[in-house]
């Protein structure tokens, strides 16, 4: 397991709430000079602990007021169709994360649509016609209570 000290785990924590915030002020945040904290940092980026920053937009100001996990089970995984359907997924834009998983379905997608129609459209038209595809079932989300979340950082304290 990678190794942080106190000053990095503090970073990383205080960067998950606010990607923004300068070095200048993070450096206070977490009792470094700015310098040593522009090192750390840089540091950990190039290490690829920080992958980048983005905005949070929250899906229903933007007009997508369905939002489901989408369980997938293919036909066979001797063939291609695994690969086709990674493929394919990755150039669905409604699909805003994939899981390749365990147990009786081979993928979980999470999805983000306008309407139950757009979303019927998307599952009867586009998601079951995939090559490979031998089933899918459909949960729809009623209340988001916790994420899209951080990542946790309680074990590197120990």
């Amino acid at each position: 397991m990678p190794q942080f000290d106190d000053f990095e785990i503090k970073m990383l924590d205080v960067l998950q709430r606010d990607g923004r915030k300068p070095v200048s002020e993070l450096a206070q945040e977490i009792g470094l000079s700015t310098t040593p904290c522009a090192r750390r940092f840089d540091a950990l980026q190039d290490a690829g602990v920080i992958n980048g920053f983005s905005a949070v937009i929250s899906r229903r100001a933007v007009g997508l007021m369905v939002e489901v996990f989408i369980q997938v089970r293919l036909t066979s995984h001797s063939d291609e169709s695994p690969e086709h359907f990674i493929t394919a997924v990755q150039r669905m834009d409604e699909v805003s994360a994939c899981w390749t998983m365990t147990g009786e379905y081979d993928f979980l997608l999470h999805v983000m649509v306008p309407s139950v129609d757009d979303l019927n459209d998307f599952v009867m038209h586009r998601l079951m016609r995939l090559p490979g595809v031998r089933d899918v079932h459909t949960q729809l989300v009623l209340q988001n209570i916790k994420g899209p979340g951080h990542v946790p950082l309680g074990h590197l304290k120990k």
